[in-house]
């Protein structure tokens, strides 16, 4: 079983970012849930999107592979379970690796792959790879994110729209990113 963030890991984070924990908690919740930073096989925790994927790669697989190549967002090819989603994941590794592995979101804090500079990894292999050892790496890939997009502001003023619209792209609002935020930073203790 791979390390679970701490409690100190939370704090640590908070200070860095200058945030109440209960933000840090909030995007952890929101984004995972009870599934953590990894699937029970110790593989990070995935969402696919095929229309990252189509963005890479074009149309070129979309015909022989709609439910992992298609043009626009729709979460109706999603897996039901963590193995299926991952067999979503695998089927695109298959037919481009390094597409693939930009069109999926990775680890406690779901951070996209093709942000792997953001992160300060080199390659979206070396963040992989980080995302592969723990849920404290995830965190820190998570803590990089967030300061090289500035979006610290955002949770430190608990400004959930800003933060949605930004960490979760302009479709955020259909699935109510920004109240999930709202309402997880309140479970976890946070003060309006």
């Amino acid at each position: 079983m791979k390390e679970k963030l701490t409690e100190q890991d939370f704090i640590d984070a908070a200070n860095i970012l200058k945030c109440e924990v209960a933000s840090v908690r909030a995007v952890a919740e929101v984004e995972s849930g009870k599934t953590g930073g990894f699937c029970p096989d110790d593989f990070p925790a995935t969402l696919f999107e095929g229309h990252v994927f189509y963005r890479y790669v074009g149309s070129t697989y979309a015909k022989n592979y709609p439910t992992i190549c298609y043009p626009k967002w729709t979460r109706e090819f999603y897996g039901k379970t963590w193995q299926e989603e991952r067999g979503r994941l695998d089927s695109a590794i298959a037919l481009n690796r390094n597409a693939a592995l930009m069109s999926a979101s990775w680890g406690r804090f779901q951070i996209m792959g093709f942000n792997h500079g953001i992160c300060g990894c080199v390659t979206v292999q070396q963040f992989v790879t980080v995302m592969c050892k723990s849920e404290r790496e995830q965190g820190r890939l998570f803590i990089e994110y967030v300061i090289h997009e500035g979006l610290a502001d955002e949770l430190r003023d608990r400004r959930w729209d800003d933060f949605a619209r930004r960490y979760n792209g302009p479709l955020y609002q259909k699935n109510d990113y920004a109240g999930k935020l709202a309402r997880a930073y309140k479970r976890n203790g946070g003060e309006l």
